[in-house]
């Protein structure tokens, strides 16, 4: 059975999509080849995105932060490219070579949210629950067109 490859992609490869790729490693093991990427490269993993997914054993603090272009560049293909930022910045993602499709899925930016500590955690890990909820639904999804053409 061939891997299904993702690419996730966001505005600075620092949170959502860092989450994103985590989860669907995790939750999808095998099947999966995952990456994620920035449309530019930030300065590092944000500190609210590492304390949310150590929450659920997924440490993402020594992750590099990628630029799409990059693996744009390098020729990689993919068979889902999914943002995970705002609509404008989803429409700055290069088109990959190949045949992919392409989602968006939106979800709040981390660095966006204001307030204590705790409440930014909060806010964070509602974010990270809806990405995991949208993962499942990508694993499922992909596990049932697999099965289907198998037949």
């Amino acid at each position: 059975m061939r891997k299904t490859k993702v690419l996730f992609v966001c505005g600075q490869n620092t949170a959502r999509s860092q989450m994103a790729e985590a989860i669907l490693k995790e939750l999808g093991g095998d099947a999966f080849e995952v990456e994620s990427a920035g449309l530019e490269a930030g300065p590092g993993i944000n500190p609210l995105a590492v304390e949310v997914m150590k929450e659920i054993g997924l440490d993402i603090s020594n992750n590099e932060v990628t630029k799409v272009f990059d693996l744009f560049v390098a020729g990689r293909t993919y068979h889902y490219v999914i943002s995970v930022c705002d609509a404008a910045k989803a429409q700055r993602c290069p088109v990959f070579p190949g045949i992919c499709e392409r989602r968006h899925w939106p979800f709040d930016d981390p660095a966006s949210f204001e307030g204590s500590w705790e409440e930014r955690v909060a806010a964070t890990r509602r974010v990270r629950d809806q990405i995991r909820e949208a993962v499942e639904a990508l694993i499922a999804e992909v596990k049932a067109a697999q099965s289907g053409s198998s037949r």
